[in-house]
């Protein structure tokens, strides 16, 4: 199945949600998609490779692209999906939590990252994709979220960074920021209280998201974006 006919999306946290749906959608642009999350099962499209694995692990990383690239033969689009949030005030937060949300939210995304950036550089171009928060911009008294901002912060900086790095080899990298978004992490009695907490007076859908990348994915003359997926949370209130 070593065709290059087909472009190749990889995205991480791919089971559930947000990363669910872009394996959807991608497969929908005709993309094949090398999908990652902790328990993905295989999936009967031939089309769509599964890798289970902790993103956290330096190893899982590596296999990801690994295996795409065993697979399909080359990896053209990049999604970093996977997060982890965890809300405390700051001084509650434990060595293991910080291990946690760096893990996934830092480690993952350099491990992956570059391998799939170096890929992209042997056939002459791709797109990498972080998904941020609103809240690195946007900090709110409801939600104490240092480590978000602390890691996820890092994401939008070095979204910048490596869209210019590699701004003359074809490779463009973008940052979607969402605001608080329907998806099975938040439970239906929060959702009242949730929605007011974006100007436009309501949360986020999965397939607004989703919408943002595509957009992305197709605008050939945007790098080094943090777009803004957040009811107008960074703004203002």
């Amino acid at each position: 199945m070593n065709s290059t006919a087909n472009k190749v999306a990889v995205i991480t946290g791919a089971s559930q949600g947000i990363g669910a749906a872009l394996v959807t959608a991608y497969r929908k642009l005709g993309y094949a998609v090398v999908a990652n999350s902790r328990t993905i099962t295989p999936s009967d499209d031939p089309m769509v490779l599964t890798v289970a694995g902790d993103i956290a692990d330096p190893a899982v990383g590596a296999r990801v692209i690994e295996q795409g690239l065993a697979t399909f033969g080359r990896i053209d689009t990049l999604v970093n999906n996977a997060g982890v949030f965890v809300a405390k005030p700051f001084t509650d937060y434990t060595d293991a939590d910080y291990d946690l949300v760096a893990g996934v939210n830092l480690r993952g995304f350099f491990e992956v990252s570059k391998r799939a950036i170096a890929a992209m550089l042997s056939t002459g171009g791709g797109h990498v994709v972080n998904i941020s928060t609103s809240l690195v911009d946007h900090a709110n008294t409801q939600v104490p979220s240092a480590l978000a901002s602390l890691t996820k912060g890092g994401l939008n900086a070095v979204t910048k960074s490596l869209a210019i790095e590699y701004a003359a080899r074809g490779i463009r990298v973008n940052a979607v920021a969402p605001g608080i978004i329907r998806t099975p992490m938040h439970p239906a009695e929060t959702h009242e209280f949730l929605a007011a907490m974006h100007p436009v007076g309501r949360m986020g859908e999965i397939s607004d998201i989703v919408d943002a990348i595509t957009y992305l994915e197709t605008a050939t003359f945007v790098t080094g974006e943090i777009l803004h997926v957040d009811g107008g949370q960074s703004a203002g209130h």
